[in-house]
C-alpha cells in the first residue's frame, strides 16, 4: 500500500472513530432543546454492590442489572430513571439501578452514585480491593446538581427525592413533576 493510500485510510478510520465516539458531544453542542423531567440539588454518596460481601456490599442491585459505572441508587425514584449529575463543572450520566441510600437519606443524602463515577467526579481513584474511593476530595459525600431526563416505568416517586423511610420507592406515582424544555448551553 502506498504512503498516500495509508494516509487516506488512517484519516478515514480516524474520522469514523471520531463520528462514532463524538456523537453525544456533537449533539450536546448543537444548542438544541432537551426535555428535562426534573432538576434540583442534593447530597450524594457512593456505593459498589457486586454481591461480593466486601466492605458493606449488600448484594446485587435491585434492578437485576450488574453493578457498573453510571449506576445510581435512589431512595424514591423509579428504577431505570435516567439523567445526569453535575459536580464542580463535571457532568456524568447515571441511571437508577438500585435502592438506597437507606438511613443517610433521612439526613438529606438522596443519591448513591457508583464508586467509579464518584471517583471521576471528585478526582479520586476507585479502589477495587476496598470498593472505596481513594484520594480526590477525600469526602464521602458531595453536593451535586441532578437532572432527570427520563423516568423509569416502575414504582417510585417522580418528583424530588424523599427519604427511603417514606416508602415512596414502593408506590406507583400517578402525579409526576411536569417536564420543562431547557435550551442546552453552547460551548
Amino acid at each position: 500500500m502506498s504512503a498516500r493510500l495509508r494516509t487516506v485510510a488512517m484519516l478515514t478510520a480516524s474520522a469514523v472513530t471520531a463520528l462514532t465516539m463524538g456523537t453525544a458531544a456533537a449533539h450536546a453542542d448543537t444548542g438544541a432543546e432537551e426535555k428535562v423531567m426534573l432538576q434540583g440539588t442534593t447530597t450524594a454518596s457512593y456505593f459498589w454492590d457486586d454481591a461480593s460481601g466486601r466492605a458493606g456490599d449488600t448484594g446485587l442491585p435491585a434492578s437485576g442489572k450488574p453493578m457498573q459505572k453510571g449506576m445510581a441508587a435512589s431512595p424514591s425514584w423509579p428504577l431505570m430513571t435516567e439523567g445526569y449529575v453535575i459536580y464542580k463543572g463535571k457532568k456524568m450520566p447515571f441511571f437508577v439501578g438500585d435502592r438506597g441510600p437507606g438511613e443517610p437519606s433521612s439526613r438529606g443524602i438522596m443519591l448513591d452514585l457508583d464508586g467509579k463515577t464518584f471517583a471521576e467526579l471528585t478526582g479520586g481513584r476507585f479502589n477495587t480491593e476496598t470498593l472505596g474511593v481513594d484520594g480526590g476530595s477525600g469526602a464521602g459525600h458531595i453536593d451535586i446538581q441532578y437532572v432527570i431526563t427520563k423516568w423509569g416505568d416502575g414504582v417510585g416517586k417522580k418528583s424530588h427525592p424523599v427519604a427511603f423511610s417514606t416508602g415512596a420507592w414502593a408506590e406507583k406515582d400517578t402525579e409526576q413533576a411536569q417536564p420543562v424544555w431547557v435550551k442546552k448551553p453552547t460551548r
